[in-house]
């Protein structure tokens, strides 16, 4: 097999970094004496800068953690290469990005078989941290987890079916005691009793518990000597120092017990480590509490035979069952000190512990380890899972997440909807605007079919917002506080044009002449407004207002005009900025950039302009070309915006931009029937649920709201109402879109039933 690996690696000191090299060296030692060339090679994760290590050949990439760049590469790396399977190891601090998030961009664009070793399984993860874990297992062969409670919190908690997860547990080096070991021989440590902790150390593994219980110890033993062997985390170095290991000397000094603490502070090598454990009489880990799925340093001690003491976490409870070990409870140095005078006062009993262990790790042995590892390998390389792909092929409306208003409802009162919120719950602080609630009238009649009385319910609530904002001579005022006082005097020509478009929608969508009528009086009382518009996005949302209108009202030769003069200045605009290389209407692509082909779309379909028409579609084409990829939309992003000659700004990437995209393809595909527009419709709209440049869902299944916007660290997880009727907009058009198609198809194959029946 030839392997890629994805870790931290040495000479970084970590115990991802030490697993996965064990790891590599356990699977390539089930292939010695064949007669195949087996490759392996890593792609390394840095901290900072890549010069940060000296790494050994076998390294063929290094990816930076906050560099998201970097992701991208290296999975075009591992796809370029012969390599026929990869193995992540997962831990959430080694990625980029909030809680880790940039893995998915990575392992989302391998094309090769993944194997995921899940070294944290978290039973109170965050929303962020839960996905990200829901999203490694759907894109893995296989997860493997070390700890059996792991499976069970995967299951439960996750959602995860138990076919995917694998339980092989974490490998020991081939320990064996050495004849002349120098720890021993070392005058400091001679005609002494060793306990001993090994690993990077940190506050949260409770090594302040021996050290209380040192006393009661030393009492029935003097000679007991307690070693910490290991270094400082270099993250808490970078923000601490040494705060913690001064804290330590410091308490046994207090105690009385200084002589009988030593530190090994240095990152030792794994031939010193055994030496270390093969001396030691007890070997300790006092971690504070239960949250631990699986511990390195635990696995070793036990397959060296070390006779075990340690808090009752999770790891510990599986590993020292049935005599392979004793258990004292958390903070608890009185049971500590109670157990080790015990075990260091009864040699029969520390031996029977001792043996017990030895027989259990020698099936831990990394050889032996590395076997299970290449059964999953050779069934993800020989028996690639599909169904991924497939579904991805077939995914159609009937895959699309079960259309729901609940959220809608939670943002909406007797007012309208509330503009904001706090993740999924309203902010009543920020009041209502206009805005909103034009999209959230447009949203419930685009609803009407699909959730019939449900949204019907909510149109009462929009219309008599907009009707409250409007001013005497038919503008619309923005902004209203949550006690309904008037934030401004008029709004913004966005506002203006969104409202516009509302009211046209509804004067052609209405479910009764009563908000029709309504709907028609305001649109009609705005319309000396429409000429006096200066700015191209507010142009182009009254286009597709008047563009709704025309087709209830056809003959109102006032509206026409107004189409028509609003039109020109698109058209003027576009001709403006156009030129070989840049097909659109301004120098710049800034914020809801679809909206104006689209209202050309509208336009054209209106007077049959065929000029008009072709220049919407090559606009379409220019606007494509810069947001969407072969993989998924990325759409301009707010953080610095477009400029001709410039960089296109990837963050922070917001819903509307996707509502837009996916309206003008729904709209494309209703003028020319081409289904690529149909196709391209529902790929937009797949960025809600996770198909983006951080492979990761705004959408939230459980609230049925929709995260504010993508940004370069992860999701906004607050869920206004932008963004939510943003996500409902374009569900609604995706679904319509394929409905149209659908009927268009039964209506051509009828007449050949017929005739062929005749």
């Amino acid at each position: 097999m030839n392997l890629t690996y994805v870790s931290t690696y040495p000479p970084r000191e970590c115990g991802l970094a030490t697993f996965n090299k064990n790891l590599m060296a356990a699977v390539a030692s089930n292939f010695s004496g064949d007669n195949n060339e087996n490759k392996t090679t890593v792609i390394a994760l840095n901290e900072g800068e890549l010069d940060e290590y000296a790494y050994p050949p076998e390294v063929e990439f290094i990816i930076r953690k906050q560099t998201l760049g970097d992701y991208t590469k290296a999975a075009d790396h591992i796809n370029a290469s012969d390599t026929d399977a990869c193995i992540l190891q997962h831990e959430f601090g080694i990625y980029g990005g909030d809680s880790g998030i940039y893995v998915l961009p990575l392992i989302y664009q391998i094309e090769k078989p993944l194997i995921t070793v899940l070294h944290t399984v978290l039973k109170n993860p965050s929303y962020q941290q839960k996905t990200i874990i829901q999203n490694i297992a759907k894109k893995s062969h296989k997860v493997v987890v070390m700890g059996k409670i792991a499976i069970k919190f995967l299951t439960e908690i996750y959602d995860i079916a138990r076919d995917k997860i694998c339980y092989i547990e974490h490998g020991v080096p081939d320990i064996e005691s050495p004849v002349v070991n120098p720890v021993k021989a070392n005058p400091l440590f001679t005609n002494r009793k060793i306990l001993l902790t090994f690993g990077l150390i940190s506050r949260n593994k409770g090594l302040e518990t021996v050290v209380k219980a040192l006393p009661q110890i030393a009492e029935q033993n003097p000679d007991v000597l307690y070693m910490i062997l290991g270094n400082t985390h270099p993250g808490i170095i970078k923000n601490s120092g040494e705060e913690y290991r001064e804290h330590l000397v410091e308490l046994a000094e207090q105690l009385g017990v200084k002589n009988n603490l030593a530190f090994v502070n240095r990152y030792v090598t794994e031939e010193e480590l055994i030496d270390y454990i093969s001396a030691a009489d007890v070997y300790v880990t006092p971690y504070l509490n239960e949250a631990q799925i699986t511990s390195g340093t635990l696995s070793y001690a036990v397959g060296a035979g070390s006779a075990v003491v340690s808090t009752p976490y999770w790891h510990a409870t599986e590993l020292l069952a049935q005599g392979r070990g004793c258990l004292f409870d958390f903070k608890d140095e009185t049971g500590l000190a109670e157990t080790v005078n015990d075990l260091l006062g009864n040699d029969e009993k520390r031996l029977e512990i001792k043996e017990r262990a030895y027989q259990y790790g020698l099936k831990l042995r990394w050889p032996v380890i590395g076997g299970h590892y290449i059964d999953i390998l050779d069934d993800a390389i020989t028996k690639p899972d599909m169904s991924e792909k497939l579904l991805r092929q077939i995914m159609g409306v009937e895959m699309m997440p079960e259309l729901s208003l609940d959220y809608v409802k939670c943002l909406t009162d007797s007012t309208g909807i509330i503009q904001h919120a706090k993740y999924g719950i309203p902010n009543w602080k920020e009041g209502y605007c206009i805005d909103d609630n034009a999209r959230a009238l447009i949203m419930a009649l685009m609803a009407q079919e699909e959730l019939k009385e449900d949204a019907t319910k909510l149109l009462p609530t929009y219309l008599s917002f907009i009707h409250y904002m409007q001013n005497d001579d038919g503008s619309f005022r923005n902004f209203l506080s949550y006690s309904r006082q008037y934030l401004d005097e008029i709004g913004s020509e966005d506002a203006f044009g969104r409202t516009i478009w509302s009211l046209g929608c509804l004067i052609a969508n209405s479910p009764n002449n009563s908000y029709a009528e309504l709907g028609v009086e305001m649109f009609r009382k705005a319309a000396p407004h429409f000429d006096k518009l200066k700015y191209i996005r507010g142009m182009s949302n009254t286009l597709i207002g008047i563009s709704y209108y025309l087709k209830v009202y056809p003959t109102d030769h006032g509206m026409q005009n107004a189409l028509h003069s609003l039109t020109n200045k698109m058209v003027i605009a576009y001709n403006a900025a156009n030129d070989e290389n840049w097909n659109w209407y301004e120098d710049n692509l800034t914020y809801d950039n679809a909206i104006l082909p689209l209202s050309l779309l509208h336009s054209a379909e209106i007077t049959g302009d065929k000029n008009v028409m072709n220049i919407a579609f090559e606009s379409i084409r220019f606007l494509e070309g810069h947001t969407l990829t072969k993989k998924y939309l990325n759409p301009i992003g707010n953080d610095g915006w477009f400029y001709k000659n410039g960089e296109t700004p990837l963050y922070d990437q917001q819903a509307i931009e996707t509502m837009g995209m996916a309206l003008l393809y729904a709209k494309a595909h209703e003028i020319t029937n081409d289904a690529k527009y149909l196709k391209r419709a529902f790929s937009v709209y797949l960025w809600f649920l996770g198909e983006n440049s951080l492979w990761s869902a705004l959408y939230d299944e459980e609230t049925k709201g929709c995260s504010d916007g993508l940004q370069l660290m992860g999701i906004n997880r607050n869920q206004g109402a932008e963004s939510t009727l943003a996500y409902l907009i374009s569900h609604l058009a995706v679904v319509k879109a394929s409905k149209a198609k659908d009927e268009a198809t039964t209506n051509s194959i009828v007449p050949q039933i017929n005739i062929s029946a005749a």
